[in-house]
């Protein structure tokens, strides 16, 4: 089941993306680029599926790469936990990289800090970390029904961690109030009133991951964006991004949610201004995109930039894990996720499914397109990686 709606934007550059821009994106990758683990992750073209969906090409990239976390998120939890020390320290420009953050004088000036932060998974990897590798603390929450070996990969970091019996949204909550009574450092993607300058770091560190792929294009313009959605962050800051690059030349950019936590699509389908919440157990197989409560800085750059936002069945993710788990002709096999997939997912079931014309003009999709998707993580839960591309749903 897909469910769309679809903005129409005047041409003109918002201010929303510049926090994300192309000036900032060489500040937070030089940023990265000073850790030993640091590498560009792969940018896959996929010549037989392209030519099996009749566009002119599709690209994805793979982020089970990143950091050896097997997720993207680390990209977002390190550059906020950097810029943190950053400013407590009144670091210069060039004194901001990871060598100079451990040196022994460095450390005794800063002392110890714990940082919290409220996971489905991924994000909690990268800063557990982080926070290692910064010789720092750090606490970690996950919701009800969170994988057990999501957990372990968590706790191996040597972070506290623990499942609770709460949602998402109310284990964001619960780290709140933990950091606030302990004196902690909250770094949570989730903005709120009295709780954005963090927020904005973390999407900025996504940026990254978006002026990599700009730099692996080459020459080569990508006419679609597909990006997936939990709070928005990540589709905020890559939407940013782009929209700053290419200006009024910027690909139809287009966001996929659940629709069992489809909070940024009903925020759109309200257009009211308002930002608009999904409650309950928000129970999706993609567990990354388990999230009831956009985040208001994502939502300022999505309403101005992107133009299309989808809410979308499981089985679509489901199937885009088999599409770049079992792949078409020569193409190369991509290990995606379930949130990873999404966007895959929607673009094969839209491409392939006549019964999505209608949808398939809206998007403006045809022999021409040149599509961009982010495989946001590998099978950070193996066994149910394995279960699905064996089964269908």
């Amino acid at each position: 089941m897909i469910k769309s709606v679809h903005f129409k934007h005047a041409q003109k550059v918002h201010n929303s993306s510049q926090p994300f821009g192309l000036k900032n994106a060489k500040v937070v990758c030089a940023y990265h680029q000073s850790f030993p683990e640091y590498t560009q992750t792969p940018l896959v073209q996929l010549h037989d599926l392209a030519k099996k969906l009749n566009v002119s090409q599709i690209y994805v990239k793979d982020e089970s790469f990143r950091f050896n976390l097997n997720a993207f998120k680390v990209l977002g939890g390190s550059y906020a936990i950097g810029k943190y020390i950053k400013e407590k320290l009144n670091l210069s420009d060039e004194q901001f990289n990871c060598e100079t953050i451990l040196s022994d004088e460095l450390r005794h000036q800063l002392g110890d800090l714990t940082f919290i932060t409220a996971t489905d998974g991924n994000h909690g990897r990268g800063v557990a970390w982080t926070a290692n590798r910064l010789k720092q603390k750090s606490v970690v929450y996950m919701p009800k029904g969170s994988a057990q070996e999501r957990l372990d990969n968590i706790k191996a970091l040597g972070a506290d961690a623990s499942i609770t019996e709460f949602n998402y949204d109310d284990a964001v909550r619960l780290a709140n109030k933990h950091a606030q009574e302990n004196n902690w450092v909250m770094v949570q993607d989730t903005a709120w009133e009295g709780y954005e300058e963090i927020p904005t770091w973390i999407m900025q560190g996504y940026t990254t991951m978006a002026y990599e792929i700009v730099q692996q294009l080459h020459q080569v313009k990508p006419t679609h964006l597909f990006l997936q959605a939990g709070v928005g962050a990540l589709a905020g800051a890559v939407t940013g991004f782009f929209s700053d690059y290419y200006q009024e030349d910027r690909p139809i950019i287009t966001i996929i949610e659940p629709d069992k936590a489809d909070c940024i699509y009903q925020t759109a389908l309200a257009n009211d201004g308002s930002i608009h919440t999904v409650t309950g157990d928000l129970n999706t197989i993609m567990a990354g995109l388990a999230c009831g409560e956009p985040c208001t800085i994502g939502w300022n750059v999505l309403k101005d930039h992107a133009d299309h936002f989808i809410s979308m069945s499981d089985d679509i993710a489901a199937q885009g894990m088999r599409t770049l788990g079992i792949p078409t002709g020569n193409d190369p096999k991509i290990i995606s996720g379930e949130s990873g997939a999404a966007t895959i997912g929607f673009v094969y079931e839209v491409l392939s499914n006549p019964q999505h014309q209608k949808l398939k003009e809206t998007l403006e999709l045809n022999e021409s397109s040149v599509i961009v998707c982010i495989s946001t993580e590998g099978d950070t839960d193996k066994e149910n990686y394995q279960r699905i591309l064996k089964e269908r749903l």
